[in-house]
């Protein structure tokens, strides 16, 4: 996702700065390597605005009040980690087969153990969060407890489709997902949306090198994308990022709050 592009923390907006305006940097992108999750090389040829609310923010004071939490797509468990203190039921979810040593050796400390599937049961946890993961609306409602609270912060069908779009690519995804449809499916599992937020923050490009590298870290956002492929329309978007001093296109975020109603 596009977060393991940009450093970042929640709530503010990371500015960086290139110095290296105007060179050609696609084949070093291409070769760049894609092992592990360190992106410094990229400092200064990218800048990314956060949504307007702070998602660790909102999930901590949920976290107060519950006893049990389930986390799903933990990734490597950096953002559960930093919600600390935990409650003393917490379970982390992480298929990914890349992620889940990371996310286990991280949330060890909390005593949180990482799971590769779903929990089995019902009526398990108090809170169950998801920031930029899966949303298996029917397992939520099973797994929450009645009164128990759904927080989900998610990337919309749009994200960064302008970069589609000047690329002559086709969308991103061939599915509509944006807050309307994902709260029409927690309602029909029988959870009440409570809170809705959903907003556009601007990514600006300023090298055609964060581009190449954005696109083939997230091979979903073009699905056929190979530098070569795509070289006329990249020297396209190069000349412009050189002519204008960036690129602009606009992710997607939006954010549900649920409930699993109580027993009558």
């Amino acid at each position: 996702m596009i977060e393991s592009l940009f450093r970042r923390g929640p709530g503010y907006v990371s500015r960086v700065r290139s110095n290296r305006q105007g060179e050609d940097l696609n084949a070093a992108a291409t070769g760049a390597s894609m092992t592990g999750w360190e992106f410094a090389w990229l400092d200064g040829l990218a800048v990314e605005s956060e949504p307007s609310w702070s998602y660790p923010e909102l999930a901590r004071p949920l976290l107060r009040r519950s006893a049990s939490v389930l986390d799903l797509d933990t990734g490597g468990g950096e953002l559960l980690a930093e919600l600390a203190p935990l409650p003393p039921h917490t379970v982390a979810v992480e298929s990914w087969a890349r992620n889940t040593p990371a996310a286990a050796a991280r949330l060890s400390p909390f005593g949180v153990p990482v799971r590769t599937e779903l929990p089995a049961g019902e009526n398990e946890f108090d809170l169950v969060l998801s920031r930029h993961g899966r949303l298996p609306a029917p397992d939520i409602a099973r797994l929450l407890k009645p009164g128990g609270v759904l927080l989900t912060q998610q990337v919309g069908s749009d994200d960064l489709a302008d970069l589609n779009v000047a690329l002559g690519a086709p969308p991103p995804h061939p599915r509509r997902w944006d807050a309307e449809v994902a709260a029409a499916s927690l309602q029909t599992a029988g959870l009440r949306v409570t809170e809705v937020r959903e907003e556009h923050p601007p990514v600006t490009f300023r090298d055609i090198t964060a581009v190449v590298h954005q696109l083939r870290t997230v091979p979903w956002q073009i699905r056929d994308f190979t530098p070569e492929r795509y070289e006329r329309a990249l020297a396209r978007l190069g000349a412009l990022i050189r002519a204008r001093g960036e690129f602009t296109a606009r992710a997607h975020r939006f954010l549900l709050r649920a409930e699993r109603p109580l027993a009558v």
